[in-house]
């Protein structure tokens, strides 16, 4: 059973095309202390891509995790080392995503039936790095069995070294569904990730898949280590603001919605100065004023203003101005 004290009870999980350096500092205003994730990078990308494109964040966005897509010991182990020179407090390998451009490299969530590939992945990482080397996988993968692809699979893993594992708990398709179907369709298996951490309790093991709320995660938090919410913390964010309190025994007063936008010009109006468009950063911040009054007037200004030329922090204060300063409504607490 976790405690607040666990290291790290809760997350955000790697989503692509979401969780980018402008969604990661966002997030970070509403939760201090929630572990952050990258969307996928592939090895190939950060030995020969654009470094700051691909690697650049701001010091607010700690803790933040490097997410790499690859298979090969020798490049895992320098684009870790890189990322580690970058300044992330932790490498993780992706083993879920089943995409096609995904398997047709080699990586993601076609090695599940690789566990020795992982494994000497995964060794040659931790030998390149001080920061935590971990793992995101799914529970299996196609026609295996789930169990035993699952236990075989940390087992062998972990004996290289692998101390914290985030198990998406559902099996992944290659073949037949898409990778939107592969988050929804597969049904979710909950419990074979609570008998990982039965069998493997000297490991830190998190859970991924379907998990909405915060009394969600408080009931996960029964059974593993750690929790790592998706969607939810993209679509509904201000979900995390009392993540700090109820799992990592804060006693900060969590920013209102409003005050999370007034924290948010500066960083606009740095960011446009850099060449970012309004619009990349204000798509991450839509769902903010979720369940509220005038929180469809903030989503339509944002939609129909930000992409103009010149568009700049005007539009998020006109946005916000559409929904009233109210005190912050917190999700319910168990």
């Amino acid at each position: 059973m976790t405690t607040p004290a666990s290291p790290m009870p809760l997350c955000v999980a790697p989503m692509m095309d979401w969780t980018d350096r402008h969604c990661r500092y966002f997030l970070r205003l509403i939760s201090p202390r929630t572990l952050l994730y990258t969307e996928m990078v592939t090895t190939g990308a950060v030995l020969h891509g654009d470094r700051e494109r691909l690697l650049g964040f701001s010091p607010q966005e700690h803790p933040v995790a490097l997410q790499l897509g690859g298979s090969e010991p020798a490049d895992l182990a320098e684009s870790a080392r890189i990322g580690e020179a970058w300044g992330y407090d932790e490498i993780n390998l992706n083993v879920g995503c089943p995409s096609d451009r995904v398997q047709s490299g080699r990586f993601g969530a076609c090695l599940m039936a690789e566990p020795d590939t992982v494994a000497r992945g995964v060794a040659a990482m931790r030998e390149a790095v001080r920061v935590p080397v971990t793992v995101k996988s799914r529970i299996a993968i196609d026609e295996m069995e789930e169990w035993p692809t699952l236990e075989d699979f940390v087992r062998r893993v972990s004996a290289a070294g692998c101390t914290r594992f985030i198990v998406h708990a559902r099996k992944a398709w290659l073949k037949g569904l898409s990778p939107k179907e592969n988050r929804d369709v597969p049904p979710l298996r909950y419990e074979l990730v609570h008998r990982l951490k039965a069998e493997f309790p000297h490991l830190d093991i998190s859970i991924n898949g379907g998990i909405k709320t915060l009394d969600a995660v408080a009931e996960q938090l029964q059974h593993v280590d750690g929790v790592m919410v998706g969607r939810a913390a993209y679509e509904t964010p201000y979900l995390l603001a009392d993540a700090d309190r109820r799992f990592f025994g804060s006693a900060q007063v969590p920013l209102t919605r409003h005050e999370v936008v007034d924290a948010m010009l500066p960083y606009i109006e740095a960011q446009r100065v850099r060449g970012a468009p309004l619009g990349a950063i204000t798509r991450h911040m839509l769902g903010l004023f979720q369940g509220l009054s005038g929180a469809r007037a903030w989503r339509r200004h944002l939609s129909e203003n930000a992409h103009k030329a010149g568009a700049g922090p005007e539009v998020v204060v006109a946005a916000a101005a559409c929904v009233p300063r109210a005190a912050p409504e917190l999700p319910a607490v168990a």
